[in-house]
């Protein structure tokens, strides 16, 4: 198997959805922690997963169960599925990555592709709200009827950039999500305005309150280390004893 062979494995019961929204191991973890959110919740199950060979080589586990890096959930009622990216994609696999999210939602007939990540760009607190990156088709379909802004000039970059050339290429809808994004991970305050954005645009019931929370105490736990940092320096500093 080559670095360019990414097989789709999902389940003969997949139901048919419109939405699928991806999420993966970027800056601030915005976007993964959006959808791993979502796939967390108790109407969604496991319907597959993404088999990505070559560096790096991952296999998460949790209380010793381990579990493939890229998966897919579905929620038939929502009509919504999602791609849990939690492995680094590295810029060679971009490309392969794409066709392999768009096989899985040919296989799910979705009727658009929704990727949500954060973006490590140098703002202000007026600047924490989502924007968009889309093609036309999406922008009519989600996008006209919403206050979401259009992200401004730049560059897309990875898997983003791939996804959406596609979209432009073909028939399938497919739309970015981003917003200014935080290093220190996981960013979930940029993780809930993504969920709000797709919230809004497509129609998608949403409980983010747990989220929210998370935030909260996420937030809470920087500010005590910013704190403690910062009375350690203060305690470390030499006392100017020059007049004396």
């Amino acid at each position: 198997m080559s670095l360019d062979d990414i097989s789709v494995v999902l389940s003969d019961d997949r139901p048919p959805v419109d939405t699928l929204a991806v999420g993966v191991s970027e800056f601030g973890l915005a976007g993964l922690t959006a959808v791993d959110y979502l796939s967390d919740q108790s109407s969604m199950r496991e319907i597959g997963h993404l088999r990505t060979p070559g560096p790096p080589f991952i296999t998460p586990f949790e209380n010793g169960t381990p579990r493939h890096h890229t998966r897919l959930y579905a929620d038939e009622a929502a009509s919504l599925a999602v791609v849990v990216g939690e492995r680094f994609v590295p810029p060679a696999q971009a490309k392969s990555l794409a066709e392999a999210v768009a096989t899985a939602g040919g296989k799910l007939d979705v009727s658009n592709i929704t990727m949500l990540t954060g973006v490590p760009v140098a703002h202000g607190p007026d600047d924490h709200i989502p924007f968009y990156i889309a093609t036309p088709a999406y922008r009519e379909a989600y996008l006209d009827e919403t206050d979401i802004r259009p992200m401004g000039n730049g560059f897309l970059e990875g898997l983003s950039a791939e996804l959406v050339t596609r979209g432009m290429d073909d028939a399938v809808p497919t739309g970015v999500f981003t917003t200014p994004a935080h290093p220190q991970a996981p960013d979930a305050a940029a993780a809930i305005r993504l969920l709000t954005a797709l919230k809004e645009t497509h129609a998608i019931q949403i409980d983010i309150g747990p989220l929210e929370t998370f935030a909260a105490n996420i937030e809470a736990h920087y500010q005590a280390l910013a704190e403690r940092m910062t009375a350690a320096e203060a305690d470390s500093a030499p006392d100017d004893r020059m007049y004396m």
